[in-house]
C-alpha cells in the first residue's frame, strides 16, 4: 500500500468524524474555537489509536490468515464503506439529538466515529509493515483537520451536506478495498 492510498483511507475514515463535527458545529453556537479544537483533538486521537489496536491484533493472527488477507481487507473495507453509505441515508443520524457538548459526549462520539479505523488497522497488518507509524499520523492529522473544519462548516452553514460527505467516504473505502483485492488477484 502506498502513501497516496493511506491518505485516501485517512480521508475516508475521517468522513464520519467530519459529518458528526458538522452536526456539533450546527448545535453549538458558543466558544467556537474551544469546542472545535476539543472535538478535533478527541476525534483525531481516537481515529489514530484505533488502527494501532487493529494492526496489533492483525499482526498477532497474520500467519493464520495470510492466504486470504486480501479478501479480508476487501471485505472489511467494503463493509465499512457500505455501512457509511447506508447510515448516510438514515433519519436517525448520530449527533442529531445531542444538546450538550460535555466531555462524556465528546468521548463517546470519538469512540463511535473511530470504530471503523479499528477494522482498517487489521487490514494494515497485511500490507504496510513499515508504514504503520506514518499511517497513524496521517489518519490522526487528517481527522483532526476534517473535524476542525467540519465544526466550523456546521457553525456557519448547518449540516446540509453532512450525508454527502459520509457517502463519499464510503465510496472511497470500497474503492480501496477493490484495489487491494485486484492487486492480489491479478
Amino acid at each position: 500500500m502506498n502513501l497516496l492510498a493511506i491518505i485516501f483511507i485517512a480521508a475516508g475514515l475521517a468522513m464520519d468524524a467530519f459529518a458528526v463535527s458538522i452536526t456539533l458545529g450546527t448545535i453549538c453556537k458558543s466558544k467556537k474555537v474551544y469546542h472545535s479544537l476539543r472535538i478535533a483533538l478527541a476525534f483525531g486521537f481516537f481515529q489514530a489509536i484505533m488502527p494501532v489496536i487493529g494492526w496489533a491484533g492483525g499482526m498477532t493472527f497474520r500467519e493464520y490468515i495470510k492466504a486470504c488477507d486480501h479478501w479480508i481487507a476487501f471485505s472489511l473495507l467494503s463493509f465499512i464503506g457500505l455501512k457509511m453509505i447506508y447510515e448516510s441515508f438514515g433519519a436517525n443520524r448520530a449527533g442529531k439529538s445531542i444538546k450538550n457538548l460535555s466531555n462524556k459526549t465528546v468521548f463517546v462520539l470519538s469512540i463511535a466515529t473511530s470504530i471503523d479505523a479499528l477494522a482498517v488497522g487489521v487490514t494494515f497488518s497485511f500490507d504496510i509493515f513499515g508504514l504503520i507509524a506514518a499511517a497513524v499520523l496521517i489518519i490522526g492529522v487528517v481527522t483532526f483537520l476534517f473535524s476542525y473544519l467540519g465544526f466550523h462548516i456546521g457553525n456557519t452553514i448547518g449540516h446540509f451536506f453532512e450525508s454527502v460527505f459520509e457517502r463519499i467516504g464510503g465510496i472511497v473505502l470500497i474503492g480501496i478495498g477493490i484495489k487491494v483485492l485486484l492487486e492480489h488477484i491479478l
